[in-house]
């Protein structure tokens, strides 16, 4: 007890049922706790009993050794929480030894507990009707985590911010159990941002005069970014890189120059993209813009077009195609005739797994069919090349090696807010049709309903959601046939549709002006986005011509995970995503990815495919490449063996050839082999 007087800072007096709670502390540490009655003297009222509770049980001592803990203490505070009367009795029971006390304010959950809790408005914490301390408050959130699952620190670290911030512990409880109060819910805000960039008249522009009354019947100057591009070199045939968000006018540029080359003879338009449903509906607008002036066709997959029954046209003047499309007429050998123009749109697909290292391939190959079009015919000048994307990590360096004039504006039209928002995967849809009604329940000041784009990870769900939606929706995705997407697309447009749930093929860029998106999912199949997914996605939500702001919402769940490959789990990626960096774009090559690309550029340019192997964005093992390819039997020489060329035209990667070539000894049913290989490619 001796040492224990000679450590007490402050002597802390709390009203229990029938006595009260004595807390010594120093240091903001407790070193003594025990119990204390009063009794009725002719003096007023003094320590009758006073016991110290040790180890969960209680030690009786002298009532005396309470009055000299009390002297020794440093200062001696009693809880507000007490009663008038017994604060009264207390101080009087002090008074009789000349010692002082002042009432303060406690938390009453660390009196029960035998700790002394000073709060101040500041920084007590309202819960259940009482204001509690911080730490307290910390310790029911806690508790309350953990019925939903087991928290990443950066989530955690986030709800306690949040927990502080509003100063409401029950706020934060409705939180994890799917409210939508935005103050809470808003992580942040990417401000609009406009760059000062005096625009170029359309009528000042030397175009072909058709493409030039066209455009200024649409529009009497060019957005920031489109006349960045003309000042720098766009129409003089310059290639360029253009780095600009969502809905800022890209897709014009590539038009730009490749409408107006066209028009003047000097070479078609072909404009490449990574999705079929993305084909489609730039082959519509393109259509619809130039049909009158031009030809237009599309090239998808490696024959039929789309469910109307046209076929491809390869001497049409502009050719909206998907990379695989034209890249299966160069490994086949059609000729695509003068090619003035090569639009690539979402070059950052350069950095995907499968697709990236063909995206790298295709562009060299299209790169020697321009060189040696001008090797053999007189008069043609040349491909210009106009790469497109939003969403670049390192542009400088990725224009350096598609030796193209880098062209950046980094404007965003609308502010975008950011809400994330804690659930599990039952709780995500019904949360979802609250947001989706509250958005189409709201009009913009341009007169436009909100609208909602929903990314989740399966075709499936996408279904499964769609159906829980109150207000009419649709799912949209690959696997729906043309005639739907498009008649989901026209909807939406007519604003007959509150939502779209869609996967990945969204994500590209097919035009839907919604004014939220919401991540049901932060997956796509079973791997996590990466932040320049993350990015392009979120960068659908919000257009200047329909809406003042666009909102994205997290529906996150903790602890979830979408296949057991998975390393993380929901909520550490959100935050990962949130705070992240965009990417580098580059291509790397395994094996697999070395020997496809050079199989192909053998195929398209013989003895010539190491060059078209050097000058790709990825680093090929040439040597070691053409090695397997000759062990293989897929080039002899440099020549494709009959199987090479098969492998090529059919985009096999290697172990499917020889899979396919072993099914095809033993005899199985060609469907079985097909069914197969999908088999393969779900387990991957």
């Amino acid at each position: 007890m001796s040492q224990q007087l000679a450590e007490v800072e402050t002597l802390f007096l709390h009203e229990s049922r029938s006595d009260y709670t004595v807390v010594a502390n120093r240091d903001g540490k407790r070193v003594l706790r025990g119990r204390l009655e009063l009794k009725e003297t002719s003096a007023g009222p003094r320590p009758g009993k006073f016991r110290v509770i040790r180890d969960g049980e209680d030690h009786p001592r002298q009532p005396d050794e309470f009055v000299d803990l009390a002297r020794a203490a440093g200062r001696i505070r009693i809880s507000e929480q007490t009663t008038p009367e017994n604060r009264a009795r207390l101080k009087e029971m002090l008074d009789g030894y000349q010692l002082e006390a002042t009432a303060v304010r406690t938390c009453r959950r660390c009196a029960s507990d035998g700790r002394y809790g000073p709060i101040t408005s500041e920084d007590a914490i309202e819960h259940n009707g009482e204001l509690i301390c911080r730490d307290c408050a910390r310790r029911e959130l806690e508790r309350e985590l953990s019925y939903k699952g087991e928290f990443t620190g950066a989530a955690e670290e986030r709800l306690e911010e949040l927990l502080y911030e509003s100063g409401d512990l029950d706020r934060i409880v409705s939180l994890l159990q799917g409210g939508l109060d935005p103050d809470l819910t808003k992580y942040d805000e990417v401000s609009a941002n406009v760059d000062d960039v005096s625009p170029v008249r359309t009528e000042d522009l030397a175009l072909h005069p058709d493409l030039s009354a066209h455009l200024q019947g649409r529009f009497e100057e060019l957005l920031p970014v489109q006349s960045l591009s003309v000042r720098n070199g766009l129409l003089d045939g310059d290639d360029q890189l253009v780095v600009s968000a969502t809905a800022t006018g890209k897709t014009l540029v590539g038009e730009l120059t490749g409408v107006d080359r066209a028009l003047k003879g000097d070479g078609k338009l072909l404009f490449l993209v990574p999705l079929v449903a993305l084909a489609n509906q730039k082959h519509e607008d393109f259509e619809d813009r130039y049909g009158d002036l031009l030809d237009v066709s599309i090239r998808v997959g490696s024959s039929r077009v789309n469910d109307d029954g046209n076929r491809f046209d390869p001497n049409a003047d502009v050719i909206v195609g998907t990379y695989e499309g034209i890249d299966h007429a160069l490994r086949t050998g059609k000729d695509l005739g003068d090619v003035g123009t090569v639009v690539i749109d979402e070059v950052h697909t350069l950095k995907e797994g499968e697709r990236g290292h063909r995206l790298d391939g295709l562009i060299s190959r299209l790169k020697y069919y321009s060189e040696e079009r001008m090797r053999t015919r007189s008069g043609y000048d040349g491909t210009q090349f106009v790469y497109l994307s939003a969403t670049v990590g390192n542009p400088e360096w990725l224009a350096e090696k598609l030796r193209a004039t880098l062209i950046e504006y980094e404007e965003r039209p609308v502010p975008i807010e950011r809400h994330v928002t804690f659930a599990d995967g039952r709780e995500k849809a019904q949360i979802a049709d609250k947001l989706v009604k509250r958005e189409f329940d709201t009009k913009s000041s341009k007169g436009y309903r909100g609208q909602t784009i929903i990314f989740t990870n399966s075709r499936r769900r996408c279904h499964e959601i769609s159906r829980k939606l109150r207000y009419d929706s649709a799912p949209y995705h690959a696997g729906l046939d043309y005639g739907r997407r498009k008649k989901v697309e026209r909807q939406f447009g007519n604003q007959d549709l509150s939502a779209v749930v869609t996967t990945a093929a969204l994500a590209a860029g097919v035009d839907f002006p919604a004014s939220q998106v919401i991540f049901d999912s932060l997956a796509m199949g079973i791997e996590w986005l990466s932040v320049q997914e993350f990015s392009q996605m979120l960068g659908r939500a919000g257009r200047p011509d329909y809406h003042d702001r666009g909102r994205v919402y997290l529906l996150v769940e903790p602890d979830g995970v979408y296949h057991g490959s998975m390393d993380r789990t929901e909520d550490e990626v959100a935050f990962t995503l949130l705070k992240g960096e965009m990417e580098d774009v580059a291509t790397h090559y395994d094996e697999t990815a070395a020997a496809e690309e050079t199989l192909a550029n053998v195929v398209v340019a013989g003895k010539k495919a190491k060059r078209l192997n050097d000058r790709m964005i990825g680093e090929v093992p040439t040597k070691h490449a053409l090695g397997k390819l000759l062990e293989w039997e897929f080039i002899d020489g440099f020549e494709p063996t009959p199987l090479g060329r098969g492998v090529t035209r059919h985009f096999l990667a290697p172990d499917e050839a020889f899979f396919i070539l072993d099914a095809v000894r033993k005899g199985t049913d060609p469907y079985d082999i097909v069914a197969d290989l999908e088999l393969r490619d779900d387990e991957e």
